[in-house]
């Protein structure tokens, strides 16, 4: 019976051994797959937060290009608004110029061209004179501007502004390209 008990020892102990070997070989088993995923998540949410950091960084550059930019706009804006005062103010002090009255006859030729020989012009109350001089029929209305004409045909059915506001509106890409310094 002894033997018959120390047989059935030696096989639990045997089993029991059996059994500590495959729990250790399992719970190695686990603890590489916990270690392997641990290493899986830290990779992924590395790449996650590289992902996420390059996006905000690209973001906060071009934020910071697009008020660059804007900043750049508003003072050249600033610059060619003030130009165009400085124009403005040139084009008034050149009424006073006796090249001023050449420029109400070209205008009024190419008016004449345009719209036959019998013209009405409309003017600032400064230039009648000098136009009536001419030998152009001066409207009695006069017109508020820097300078220049507004020539109509004698139906009154067309005209030609020639102020000095309209034709700085017309060529007003042309004269901000100058501005730029690229035209």
């Amino acid at each position: 019976m002894e033997t018959f008990l120390r047989e059935i020892e030696n096989r639990k102990k045997r089993e029991l051994e059996a059994l500590d070997r495959e729990l250790a070989e399992k719970k190695e088993a686990l603890l590489r797959e916990k270690n392997s995923r641990v290493q899986e998540l830290k990779e992924r949410y590395k790449r996650e937060a590289q992902l996420k950091s390059e996006r905000e960084y690209t973001r906060i550059v071009e934020a910071a290009r697009l008020q660059a930019k804007r900043i750049i706009f508003e003072a050249m804006d600033a610059n060619l608004d003030s130009a165009f005062g400085v124009i403005r103010q040139e084009l008034k002090n050149y009424t006073k110029n006796a090249q001023y009255k050449k420029t109400l006859e070209e205008m009024i030729n190419v008016a004449r061209k345009r719209l036959g020989k019998d013209v009405k012009v409309h003017c600032r109350e400064e230039d009648r004179q000098i136009l009536k001089d001419m030998g152009v029929i001066v409207s009695d209305n006069f017109i508020q501007t820097l300078g220049g004409i507004i020539v109509e045909n004698k139906e009154e059915t067309m005209e030609f502004d020639f102020t000095f506001e309209e034709l700085l509106r017309t060529h007003d890409e042309e004269v901000r390209a100058i501005l730029l310094g690229k035209g």
